[in-house]
């Protein structure tokens, strides 16, 4: 093939990392800059000039992505020649050079792979055979402990000399993780089975303990390529370096404002400090955008240029500059929601768009339900990707299990769900002897387990004593209904006795904390649903009523068909690699954009920024960020600030209602320690915060009017009140609704409420129970 056939199809910035092979070579892809076309193109190039295509390996992160660039390759050279190259994931490479050399590690070439599955089942039989409290040694975090040392390379034995994993451990009261990590490795070796991580593991002791074997390879590849540099972990890398080491044929691809993955073992610094492990490198940078505007980009390199950590760069676009993005200041998550569902239809509308050049991204998977609620209510299909709908999450599908079990005990898919959920310790084995007691008896689950001495089913004293005591805690639940509590108490209660939080709050994983957020937003939701009812002069607040409308919900999830063109709802971290027209990201919030947890390290609040940097160059065309000035959030409803990133972005490429009231973008010596006292300085600031919105109606300024005056309010003087502090002609400020004047008490009981004649032409009369309505007493 004649270069000029695809070295003419380049900018002058890629073609110059391609036809460099040279020396060690590091191309800094900035977003939307063609890095699979050069990536693709540099394989081809050295095909070009006489390298075997067996001699070349190149890395990828995922599956997709080495497919991609396999078939751009087999487009340009043919499958015969493409077929031959060493292409895929890190996993699959090595657990190829693994198989080839499994003698030299004590294991045979057809040893088993376990998937992530398989490895949890193994870690949480290990706990129990050590007759461990798996509350303390969740399962779940063991598996995390043990992948994060395999990750560093540390083995069960450097694991026991290590005084600080030793203390850790120990302060949280977790000492024997080492035995489990060494009795996990030693059981992996006698079932003959690596994990995902031993494949990354065994092959740096393989190039460690057998110079040979890595010799082998280091002559045997002749250019080594890796995507996604950004995102290795220690392991990686180190694999990287024995394979090109004294040798000056690598060439790594990736961009430091996408480190994003730190929580995975990801090492910014292994592309940042390049340098040091390969003297004589040579850095190409692709900065024309082929994805955005020219307004995005900018937007997104002002926010990105406010970190320390980072090879400077200057990503630009030759596309229109197009609109300014669109920063939304909403009362609150469920105006968020609704904001957001109307902009999406009115896109539809306007243009004529397909939904799926559409996505709404968040920061964390349990703020999709109200988005979905409101997606659902303006019939716009959607599909979560890389995940499931609210209502389809274990955690909620589990709590939703035991609402229908207090409403119809008889249901008997609800209880086989639930039985032994959390562990009571009613296996299978009694499970498969009520169901048949049930079958012969024609009645239900439930019917056998309350009438134990009518059925013969064969169970011991204590497994009958184990189901009386079920029975007796759905009997509980039943009871709540039967007096007429709301749906928000009994579900509150369910959740409460049933320990299906309490046993997710002592697990630090970010499966477990997703799991809490899911379960608080559950409970969100029916509260809210039963404050609707009640504004709305509806008699109805029970459980049944709102399982009634999750019914509704749910059945819309499954039949939202994912054929049909659907806008895209997602996180972040699962947004990258991906691009639409138009970009909603929402909750651009203190403590969860950047997280709570994040924003007590510099290094951590820098990987959020660069995790927004991530949100805004999805965007080809539009994009908008909002925030709410008013969030339930880990339980209670809280009032943030919006996110300091909003003051990182120039606001010449904003569109901003009025003034910015955002902390001013530090400088980058000051960077470090103003993320320090960023929090502290805000929860003392009682300013109102300007709008920054522009209104889509009258009515929505009004509303924006109503909002402005209660955030100007420091959220600590919004409050639950008794009825007894309340009179007829009291003047009140509520949270939602701003001022307004009681007309009506009614004191009676625990659902005691008022009516309030708001001052707002759009809210008029509200009836709220005391029990949940904040505000204030002017």
């Amino acid at each position: 093939m004649d270069p000029e056939e695809y070295l003419g199809k380049l900018n002058t910035q890629q073609r110059a990392a391609v036809e460099y092979c040279d020396g060690p070579q590091l191309v800094i892809a900035g977003a939307g800059s063609g890095k699979t076309r050069v990536l693709t193109y540099k394989i081809v190039h050295l095909l070009a000039h006489g390298y075997e295509p067996w001699r070349i390996l190149a890395l990828t992160f995922t599956n997709k992505a080495a497919r991609e660039m396999r078939e751009r390759v087999e487009a340009l050279v043919g499958p015969e020649v493409s077929s031959s190259l060493w292409m895929g994931t890190f996993h699959s490479i090595f657990a190829r050079i693994l198989r080839l050399n499994a003698e030299h590690i004590g294991f045979k070439s057809s040893f088993t792979i376990y998937d992530a599955a398989d490895s949890k089942a193994l870690v949480k039989l290990i706990i129990k055979d050590m007759q461990l409290d798996d509350k303390v040694y969740k399962p779940s975090t063991v598996h995390n402990a043990i992948s994060w040392a395999k990750n560093a390379l540390i083995s069960p034995e450097d694991y026991a000399l290590n005084r600080d994993l030793q203390r850790a451990d120990t302060n949280a009261r977790r000492p024997r993780t080492c035995e489990i990590y060494r009795c996990y490795r030693d059981r992996c070796r006698v079932a003959g089975a690596m994990d995902f991580d031993d494949l990354l593991f065994y092959t740096n002791v393989l190039f460690r303990d057998h110079p040979d074997v890595s010799r082998h390879y280091q002559e045997f590849f002749r250019y080594v390529l890796v995507d996604e540099y950004q995102d290795t972990n220690f392991a990686q890398h180190l694999i990287v370096k024995q394979l090109t080491q004294g040798a000056s044929r690598l060439c790594v691809v990736g961009d430091d404002a996408q480190s994003i993955y730190s929580f995975r073992g990801a090492n910014i610094r292994n592309i940042l400090e390049m340098e040091n492990s390969y003297p004589g490198l040579q850095t190409f940078k692709l900065e024309r955008n082929y994805r955005s505007t020219q307004n995005i980009i900018d937007a997104a390199g002002s926010l990105i240029s406010k970190n320390v950590d980072q090879i400077p760069k200057n990503v630009y676009s030759e596309n229109d500059r197009g609109t300014l993005i669109d920063v939304v200041k909403c009362y609150s998550d469920y105006e968020e929601a609704a904001q957001v569902a109307a902009r999406v239809s009115q896109i539809k509308r306007t243009t004529g768009d397909p939904y799926d050049g559409t996505a709404i991204l968040y920061r964390t998977n349990a703020q999709s339900r109200v988005l979905e609620e409101s997606l659902r209510k303006r019939n716009v299909p959607y599909r979560i990707y890389g995940g499931l709908s609210f209502y389809q999450r274990k955690e909620v599908k589990d709590a939703i299990a035991y609402f229908r079990m207090s409403l119809n005990p008889d249901d008997d898919e609800a209880l086989r769900r639930i039985i032994n959920f959390p562990a009571r310790g009613i296996g299978d084995t009694t499970l498969g002897k009520l169901t048949r007691a049930a079958m012969d008896a024609g009645v239900s689950l439930w019917g056998v387990i309350t009438g134990l001495d009518r059925y013969d089913c064969g169970l011991n004293a204590g497994t009958r004593n184990k189901l009386q005591d079920f029975a007796s805690l759905i009997k509980g639940f039943i009871e709540l209904n039967a007096q007429g509590r709301d749906a928000y108490d009994v579900a509150r209660s369910i959740i409460d006795r049933t320990g299906l939080y309490k046993m997710l709050v002592h697990d630090s994983t970010p499966e477990s904390i997703s799991k809490q957020e899911n379960l608080q937003e559950l409970l969100k939701g029916v509260k809210e649903y039963v404050e609707a009812m009640v504004e709305q002069g509806r008699d109805d607040v029970s459980l049944g009523s709102f399982m009634t409308e999750v019914s509704l919900a749910t059945d819309q999830d499954i039949n939202n068909g994912v054929d049909e063109e659907s806008v895209t709802m997602m996180t972040v971290h699962a947004a990258k690699g991906l691009e639409f027209d138009n970009v909603f990201i929402v909750g651009v919030e203190e403590d969860l954009f950047p997280s709570a947890m994040a924003a007590q390290s510099a290094a951590e609040v820098e990987e959020e920024r660069r995790l927004l940097y991530v949100a805004i160059t999805r965007a080809r065309k539009f994009c908008m960020i909002s925030y709410a000035t008013q969030r339930f959030r880990n339980g209670q409803t809280v009032f943030p600030r919006p996110s300091r990133f909003i003051g990182d972005i120039d606001t010449r490429y904003l569109h901003i209602s009025g003034g910015s009231d955002f902390v001013p973008s530090a400088s980058m010596v000051q960077q470090r320690r103003v993320t320090a006292s960023y929090n502290a300085s805000m929860a003392g600031s009682a300013r109102p915060l300007n709008d920054l919105r522009r209104p889509l109606s009258e009515n929505r300024r009004q509303a924006e009017g109503r909002a402005a005056s209660a955030s100007s309010v420091p959220a600590g003087d919004f409050k639950l009140h008794s009825a007894s502090e309340v009179n007829v002609g009291t003047r009140i400020r509520h949270t939602k609704f701003g001022v307004g004047l009681v007309t009506e008490l009614d004191t009676s009981g625990v659902d005691a409420r008022m009516t309030v004649e708001f001052e707002s032409d759009d809210i008029k009369s509200r009836t709220l129970l005391f029990k949940y309505a904040k505000f204030m007493i002017l």
